[in-house]
């Protein structure tokens, strides 16, 4: 068996649920809209896109907390470099120990993006296939194949032409190129969005903030330069996933902010121009380093005692000890 073989195999189930999607939304705008025209087709794309998403919202929480919780430990987690730097195999232990304490999966905030790409690839192969070989996969019939991989948007632009193959049209190289400048810019605004909303000052260093800004720079350069290969109808399929993430993810963040970060302090503000009493954050939100210091109680000085309370307070003396007028035991005067 070969590695397409293999690969097609893999990807059927998807096929058979992408195309049942994309199926059922192309006869519903196909009343109103030609079959074989382009934009019952990217319509029927963004249908997809809004059905997948919808599915993927109890991960895209588990995502939201995941990336909260991390940003609440970043204090415990640097307390734990300080105390275990020198020992790389203890400070492990004990981080993965963190996270289990407090519920923290690191890996949580990639479930979406994992679970996305078999049904972007589904989705490329399927438009791809119809296309190239009037293939039908899935639930897709042969004339569906057929006017799937060849409508035009706008009546020039097929759907499944790409950047870089376009049969010299520059209606194709202008749209692909706009949707690559939308899908790059939305995955930058998202990232950075987290990034200046949503994180306390103090998780902005350490290896969740590196790891975070890389993400910024180097997730929009892979989707920039792997977008000129991807056909209309994914790049469609992209740019409306990415607007759902940031739409998505900026209710959550205005609505459920993390608390010391600049989205809470402004909902906080929200909430007293509308007469809400605002609770301020319990002390285990607060990092140690900026948890308000308790006055130390004032000391207690001593009473002033006199001479002859002294005297009593410190018990009768031993014999032929010496008395404070001077004289001792057993001399007379």
């Amino acid at each position: 068996m070969s590695l397409g073989e293999i690969g097609h195999f893999l990807l059927t189930p998807l096929y058979y649920a992408i195309s049942a999607v994309l199926i059922a939304w192309h006869w519903l705008f196909s009343l109103v809209l030609p079959y074989d025209s382009g934009a019952s087709w990217v319509l029927s794309i963004i249908g997809l896109t809004v059905v997948v998403r919808a599915a993927l919202i109890p991960l895209f929480v588990k995502q939201i907390n995941a990336s909260r919780n991390m940003q609440l430990i970043q204090p415990k987690v640097k307390e734990l470099q300080k105390k275990y730097g020198h020992d790389r195999e203890k400070l492990a232990q004990e981080t993965m120990a963190l996270y289990r304490e407090s519920g923290t999966n690191p890996f949580a905030s990639c479930l979406p993006l994992l679970v996305q790409s078999p049904i972007f690839i589904a989705l490329f192969r399927l438009i791809d296939q119809a296309a190239k070989h009037d293939q039908a996969n899935g639930l897709l019939t042969s004339q569906a194949a057929f006017s799937l991989g060849h409508a035009k948007l706008f009546g020039t632009i097929p759907i499944s032409a790409t950047f870089l193959n376009n049969d010299g049209l520059w209606q194709v190289k202008l749209l692909a190129a706009l949707l690559v400048v939308a899908m790059t810019a939305t995955t930058f605004t998202t990232q950075r969005q987290l990034m200046t909303k949503n994180m306390p000052s103090d998780a902005m260093t350490g290896p969740y903030a590196q790891q975070q800004k890389m993400l910024l720079y180097v997730l929009p350069v892979v989707f920039a330069v792997g977008g000129i290969a991807f056909p209309i109808g994914v790049l469609v399929y992209w740019t409306t996933t990415n607007v759902w993430t940031m739409g998505q993810q900026f209710y959550v963040i205005r609505r459920n902010p993390a608390p010391g970060t600049p989205a809470f302090e402004a909902k906080q503000m929200r909430d007293r121009a509308k007469g809400v009493v605002v609770v301020d954050p319990a002390p285990d939100d607060t990092p140690a380093d900026e948890a308000p210091k308790q006055p130390r109680p004032p000391r207690q000085q001593p009473k002033r005692q006199t001479k002859q309370q002294r005297k009593r307070s410190s018990g009768p003396k031993p014999r032929g000890a010496e008395k404070d007028d001077g004289t001792s035991e057993g001399k007379t005067a």
